[in-house]
This record gives structure tokens, C-alpha cells and sequence, in this order.
């Protein structure tokens, strides 16, 4: 009776015996909470990540940087994660996970201000042009000064003096801040992950630990969501906001030279992360298990701590207190363990190609809808957040509805994810026939003598109707004139006369725009976006489509993940899961994506200080085919791993259910053989019985 009442004070404490210092709270309230503060977790490192990647134009202009660099930026984050990764999942499993979980918060918070810092420590952001803001003047410097373009050097560029501080022009090497704070970040994100979900796996019963973690990543899924949505309200804004006139800003936020308030959102998302870590230094480093009927419905008897429990046969206890010596020294062999499943390794590599796939085409598909649809960062931004992201979202929550729903073991789980994934790519195969034409620049995408037909083919800036003009062919100063021709900068227009001031200014006399040399032209591209609005909207639906569709078995997946490898073996296998992605997709899929785009570009931006900046115009053709071709090339690898994946896991389950039948056997045996000895024990004690009683019979009869 002792010892009832001293369990049930425990179990009304709602700890165990290894608990005794933990907080006097209920285990439904605790994993209430941890899932509360997972889920907000999620929701900040994935708006800053996304917000990263809506801002990947933004930098490439503002640090006049290409797309590969921008890859090596965007995988900065997963090094972060590769340095600290396997060690923090191994270890962090057995130690306090929820306060592991709330340093990697403020790390996170920590980079991300560390990404804003170069925009308050290096100049104002300068761009080329040849429009000037003047004040009470009604005449402007000719556009086409005279001279010969024989007197240019031969890459095109004026011979003049660089511009006065060029030396000391630190913009070149200021986008190193941003990679450090990104590496940061990746280092803080690095526990919430693993330690978060192999949490609420141990403590959450079976059946709801699935719809548990479809809801975290569905909360994960809604962070891209805001994110993007920042990225497109601070890429409306100019880079400069609140220190420079903005009637003196000559662009548009649909010009390839506009830099947004790409800084503004990192501080946001920086303040957000920070506010996510405060929940979990208040959580406890374990809780008791729960009954078969869920965390929602607790009583002290489902909820106490019984080790013998069959519910441990997937559970692996973190409160077992074990020296940082041991656990270095089972760490190699654990991981070898690891290594040797064979179904494991199927799964790893599977991820680690579609990975490739996913991060490359969402790395760079706001610049993609730019390019090729001709929109401006804002918009694609914007609809990346409203449209595409919130369909990822409702697919991964359905997954993981319908995994529960189903019922799917571990087989089912393994093709419900191959057949969504199956019928995304078959219908990503339509974004092919979804082209635009580019737009039409006299001297990049046609010739000044051709102007009907776009061509690709190398084409000079430099003809009889702007030989007068002593011009640059490296500058990036678009006008549009009134044939509907775009022309690389006025002087290359043959313009020899201006009037009006910022974005108002009107160029006159353009000999290359009309035969009689009095045409004019306005500042900016031509917009020519009727093809594209027609095909647009086409291009969004199918897009809002296959993303549903491919997240639908996203949940399943990482299900699968959790349930093919013995429960001691869980928090490893999903830390060395992410570490491998990490390293072989998210750190070299954006550099060879950004590298395999820059081979598209047409024309490249000057640097200041010389030297080539960020693309201005693409080969949308070769962008589509370089971008659409290279994504779905390796899901088909992909698909062909998947089958001998199917047929070693289809081994493996017999294996296991062979080995259920014959530990059946073997209990049942057990049993049996117990039951026998205790009918011969009561049969022997009837005997006894029987020639007692005889006895006693005889003796009353004598």
C-alpha cells in the first residue's frame, strides 16, 4: 500500500524517479508546450531562410556579385550546420534537449543581425546611369558626347580615371558578412531539428506522433509563407530609405539595376528568432511516457513511467544518464551500425538527389519568374509567398493526415511518397512548353540592322547610327524608344540631346531609333510583357499544383525515416540524415545552379572599380532549358535509386515479421511449458490430497 501511494504521488507530479528536479507540471501540458514552442521555432528559422532566399537578386546587385556566389552564400547556412551537426544530434539526444534547442535560437538570431550589418557600415548604393536629377535647369548634358568608338579600349569600357574612393571601395568584399552570419545561423539551426522531433517521438504515443510532426512542418511550411511576403514589401522599398531623396532615385523596382531594403527584413526575422528561444528554457529535459490514448486524454495511470512498458519498443529513454566518455566511445560504432542498413542508405541517397532537385529550382525560382516572365522582385516575392508556398503547406499537412487516417506501415508510407513524387514530375514536365521571348535590346537579343527577328547570336552594340556618340558598351542605362525597341543606354541609341530630370527624362533626336534622327526615347526597358501575361497565369496554376502534390508525401517520408531503423539508432540517423543532405545538397546545389544560370546571361553589369557585376539580361530560352532541365534530371536519377530501395525494404519487413512469428513461437513455447509444470504441481497436490484424505479414511474406519 507504501508503495502505491509513493507511486501515485509521483505519478500525480507527473514525474519519474530520474525527474526529480524537473518543473511541477503535467506531461500533457510539457509536450503541449514543447510543441508550441517547435512549432513557433520552425516557423522563425524558416521565414529567415526564406526571406535569405527572396533577397538573392537584392545582393547580387547591391555587392555586384553573380549567381554562383550567390549559391555560396545561400550554402553557407548548411556548412554551418555540417560543423556541428552529427555532434550535436548524438549528444544533444542525451542531454537537455529543449535548452540545446533554445542556444541554437539565439545563435540563429545572432547571424541573421550579422547579415543586415554590412548595409549600415559601407556607402550609399550607386548605380550607372547617364540620367542625372537637376534642380531648376532645363538644359541637360548631351547623352552621346562626341567622339569615336575606336578611342574605347578593347573590352568596351571608356579609358577615363576610376571614380574618387575607388580604392578604398570596401563593397567588394562586404558580402563576406552576409556569408558569416549565414554560416551562424546554420550552426544555431542545427539542434531544433533533430532533438525536436526525436522529442516529441519519444514522448508522444505512436499513433499521434506522426500528426504531430506533420503539424511542426506544416508550421515550418507557413514561416516561407511571411518570409516571402517580407521579402516582397521590403524589395518595393529602396535600398536607401530615409537617407537619400527619393525623388533623386532615376529606377523603378522593375529595373535590373533596383536594389530593395533588403537589410530591413533580416532585422525583423533577427528579433522573431530571438523572441522563439525564451519557451524552451522553461521546458523539462523529459517526460513520462504516455498511455496508448494520447497526450490529449492523460490520467496518472497512462502517464507514469513504467521502463517495462511494451511502448518502449520504439522509444529510446533520454533521461538514461550516461558519461560524455561512454558516449564518445559508442559513438563510431553506433555510426557504423548506422551505416551498414542497407535501407537507410537507399533512403540517404534518394533525399540527398531530390534535395538537389528542390533547393536548386526553389533557390532561384523568384529569380526565374523575374527573368522569364519579366516581373519585378516584389511580385514574385509576393506570389511565391501567397500562392506556392501556402499549397507546400496544405500538402504536407495532408500528408501526414492521411498517413494517420490510413494507417500506412512503413511500405505504404515508402510508395504513397514515390507515387506523389512520381505524378509532380510527370506534370513539372508542362513548364517546358511555357516560354516567353525575351526582350527585344537592340545590340543583345537582336541587331540594329535586323530589328524583327531575336536572335542570340553575338551582336555588336556599335553601328553607323551611333558611331558619332563616344560610348561605353559595358554600361547598363536602358531606354526604351518609340519603336518599341530597347536600347542598351541613350549614348548607344544615338540620342544627342535630353530634357526633363530622374525618371521623367526624355531623350530626343535618337538616330538609332527612327531613320530621321528626331525619334525619342524614355528611360527604363520597354515593358512588351503581352506574351507573358497570357502564359503566366498557366504557369503559376500548374506551379500551385505539383507543389501540392509533391508535398503530399513529405510527411510519409520523414515518417518513413524515423520507423526503418531501431529506436536507439533514431536521433543519429536523423542528425547524419540532415548532415548528409546538408553537405551534398544544400551547400552544392545553389553554387552549380547559380553557375550552370551565369552561363545564360547576355549581358553583365559594370562594377565600379571595374571588373564584371551581377547579369542585367538572360538567354530565357537557355535559362528555362538550363533551369528546368537540370531539376528534373535529377529526379529521374532519383526514381531509378528508388527501386532497389523498394526491394530491400520489402526484404527487410519479411525479415522482421519472420522474426515476430518465431519470438512468438518462442513465448508461446514458454508459456506452454509453464502451464504444464503448473498443472503437474496441482496435480501432484491432488495426489497428496487424494492419499491424505484415503489415509484419514482408513484411520476413521479402523
Amino acid at each position: 500500500m507504501e508503495e502505491r501511494a509513493e507511486q501515485g504521488r509521483t505519478q500525480e507530479n507527473g514525474r519519474s524517479d530520474g525527474m526529480a528536479r524537473e518543473p511541477r507540471s503535467s506531461p500533457c501540458t510539457s509536450l503541449k508546450m514543447f510543441l508550441v514552442a517547435l512549432s513557433f521555432a520552425y516557423f522563425a528559422k524558416a521565414l529567415s531562410g526564406s526571406y535569405m532566399k527572396s533577397t538573392i537578386t537584392q545582393l547580387e546587385r547591391r555587392f555586384d556579385i553573380p549567381s554562383y556566389l550567390i549559391g555560396v552564400i545561400d550554402g553557407s547556412f548548411e556548412i554551418g550546420n555540417l560543423l556541428v551537426i552529427a555532434f550535436v544530434s548524438y549528444f544533444g539526444a542525451k542531454l537537455h534537449r529543449p535548452k540545446i534547442i533554445a542556444v541554437g535560437c539565439v545563435l540563429m538570431s545572432i547571424g541573421t543581425f550579422i547579415i543586415a550589418l554590412p548595409h549600415f557600415i559601407i556607402g550609399r548604393y550607386e548605380f550607372e546611369t547617364s540620367v542625372r536629377w537637376v534642380v531648376n535647369s532645363t538644359l541637360n548634358p548631351s547623352p552621346c558626347p562626341v567622339g569615336s568608338p575606336a578611342d574605347l579600349t578593347q573590352d568596351g569600357k571608356l579609358p577615363e580615371v576610376p571614380a574618387t574612393g575607388c580604392e578604398g571601395d570596401s563593397n567588394l568584399s562586404m558580402w563576406i558578412y552576409v556569408l558569416l552570419g549565414n554560416v551562424l545561423r546554420g550552426i544555431g539551426e542545427t539542434p531544433v531539428q533533430p532533438l525536436g522531433i526525436s522529442y516529441i517521438d519519444d514522448f508522444a504515443t505512436e499513433e499521434n506522433a506522426a500528426l504531430y510532426v506533420g503539424c511542426v512542418q506544416t508550421i515550418s511550411v507557413v514561416g516561407p509563407v511571411f518570409g516571402y511576403l517580407l521579402g516582397s514589401l521590403c524589395a518595393k522599398i529602396y535600398v536607401d530609405i530615409g537617407f537619400v531623396k527619393m525623388e533623386t532615385i532615376t529606377i523603378t523596382p522593375a529595373d535590373a539595376r533596383w536594389v530593395g531594403a533588403w537589410w530591413l527584413g533580416y532585422l525583423i526575422a533577427g528579433v522573431i528568432t530571438l523572441l522563439s528561444a525564451i519557451p524552451f528554457w522553461f521546458l523539462p529535459r523529459s517526460l513520462p511516457i504516455s498511455g496508448p490514448r494520447g497526450p490529449e486524454k492523460c490520467t496518472p495511470e497512462q502517464t507514469s513511467f513504467i521502463k517495462d512498458s511494451p511502448l518502449l519498443n520504439h522509444k529510446y529513454p533520454a533521461d538514461k544518464h550516461t558519461s560524455f566518455t561512454e558516449m564518445a566511445k559508442d559513438f563510431i560504432p553506433t555510426l557504423r551500425i548506422l551505416l551498414g542498413h542497407q535501407v537507410y542508405l537507399i533512403y540517404l541517397c534518394v533525399t540527398i538527389i531530390q534535395l538537389n532537385s528542390l533547393i536548386g529550382m526553389v533557390t532561384y525560382k523568384p529569380k526565374y519568374i523575374e527573368q522569364h516572365f519579366r516581373q519585378s522582385a516584389s511580385k514574385a516575392n509576393f506570389l511565391m509567398g501567397v500562392i506556392n508556398i501556402p499549397a507546400v503547406a496544405l500538402g504536407m499537412f495532408s500528408g501526414g493526415l492521411l498517413m494517420k487516417r490510413l494507417k500506412l506501415n512503413i511500405m505504404g508510407a515508402a510508395r504513397f511518397a514515390f507515387g506523389t513524387s512520381l505524378i509532380g514530375y510527370i506534370l513539372s514536365l508542362f513548364f517546358f512548353a511555357m516560354s516567353c521571348e525575351n526582350a527585344k535590346v537592340a545590340g543583345v537579343t537582336l541587331s540594329y540592322d535586323s530589328m524583327d527577328m531575336i536572335s542570340y547570336d553575338k551582336h555588336p552594340v556599335f553601328t553607323t547610327c551611333n558611331s558619332d556618340c563616344f560610348c561605353s558598351a559595358s554600361e547598363w542605362d536602358p531606354v526604351c524608344g518609340e519603336n518599341g525597341i530597347t536600347y542598351v543606354s541613350p549614348c548607344l541609341a544615338g540620342c544627342t540631346s535630353s530634357a526633363g530630370s530622374g525618371k521623367n527624362t526624355v531623350f530626343s533626336n535618337c538616330s538609332c531609333v527612327g531613320v530621321a534622327g528626331n525619334f525619342t526615347a524614355s528611360t527604363g526597358q520597354c515593358p512588351h510583357k503581352d506574351d507573358c501575361d497570357r502564359m503566366f497565369p498557366y504557369f503559376l496554376a500548374l506551379s500551385v499544383i505539383t507543389s501540392f502534390i509533391i508535398s503530399l508525401g513529405g510527411t510519409p517520408g520523414y515518417m518513413l525515416l524515423i520507423r526503418c531503423i531501431k529506436p536507439q539508432l533514431k536521433s543519429l540517423a536523423l542528425g547524419f540524415h540532415a548532415l548528409a543532405t546538408r553537405t551534398l545538397a544544400g551547400i552544392p546545389a545553389p553554387i552549380y545552379f547559380g553557375a550552370i544560370i551565369d552561363t545564360t546571361c547576355l549581358k553583365w553589369g559594370q562594377k565600379r572599380c571595374g571588373g564584371i557585376g551581377a547579369c542585367r539580361i538572360y538567354n530565357t530560352t537557355a535559362y528555362r532549358i538550363a533551369y528546368l532541365g537540370l531539376t528534373l534530371s535529377l529526379r529521374t536519377i532519383s526514381f531509378v535509386i528508388c527501386i532497389p530501395g523498394f526491394i530491400l525494404l520489402s526484404r527487410q519487413l519479411k525479415k522482421e515479421e519472420r522474426n515476430a512469428i518465431h519470438g512468438a513461437l518462442a513465448n508461446g513455447g514458454t508459456e506452454l511449458e509453464a502451464l504444464r509444470k503448473e498443472e503437474f504441481v496441482i496435480s501432484n497436490c491432488d495426489q497428496l490430497q487424494q492419499t491424505s484424505d484415503n489415509s484419514t479414511d482408513r484411520e476413521t474406519r479402523l
